[in-house]
């Protein structure tokens, strides 16, 4: 059973990010703040979950959550700063489109660059563990699975509507016959 809180009496904003480990597309970040009393007998990272699992549950986070916000830092910006940077970019861009300030940071991970004035904790597999990371995983991961198989369709042979940007052998046998597209992390060894 996930944790709801780690400090119970602060506002506390759950985070968690996908899309680090794609050959193309943006990284895309979430932020959750859940009301102190919530339950839900589905929500758990999201990697655990089906796709039609995630997606009903991506709709009770969204009218359940006091306050919640998911966003995106491009291939482009990936290339220039690095995926590690961008990743926490991310998750800065998140906590700045919250419509209620945090007060405590729970972040998925083992390291994460300070955001302004708000205490963190990093907490590995923190989307197996508390409520609020499982919720933002789930977020995050419904936002870049939507948008990736949106791009599948200007790119269809690069399976993006199923591997959703990962280094599939049929992403990269795609890379290699046709060449990268205009989504492609150049800074990523592509095949």
């Amino acid at each position: 059973m996930l944790q709801s809180f780690y400090s119970t009496d602060v506002i506390e904003a759950g985070l968690d990010e996908v899309g680090r480990g794609c050959l193309a597309g943006p990284v895309v970040a979430a932020a959750v703040i859940l009301p102190s009393d919530y339950t839900h007998p589905l929500l758990n990272d999201s990697k655990q979950l089906s796709r039609l699992q995630r997606e009903t549950i991506r709709l009770d986070i969204e009218r359940d959550a006091l306050a919640w916000a998911v966003a995106e830092v491009s291939h482009e910006v990936i290339d220039q700063i690095n995926i590690l940077k961008a990743s926490f970019l991310a998750m800065h861009r998140a906590i700045d489109a919250l419509i209620i300030r945090p007060e405590h940071l729970l972040i998925d991970g083992n390291r994460f660059t300070p955001y302004p004035m708000i205490p963190h904790t990093c907490v590995v597999k923190g989307d197996t563990k508390f409520l609020s990371i499982a919720a933002a995983s789930i977020l995050a991961k419904t936002y870049r699975d939507d948008l990736m198989e949106r791009l599948s369709l200007d790119f269809p042979a690069y399976g993006w509507a199923k591997n959703v940007g990962y280094p599939t052998p049929l992403h990269r046998a795609a890379i290699r016959e046709f060449g990268p597209t205009k989504h492609h992390r150049m800074s990523f060894r592509l095949i």
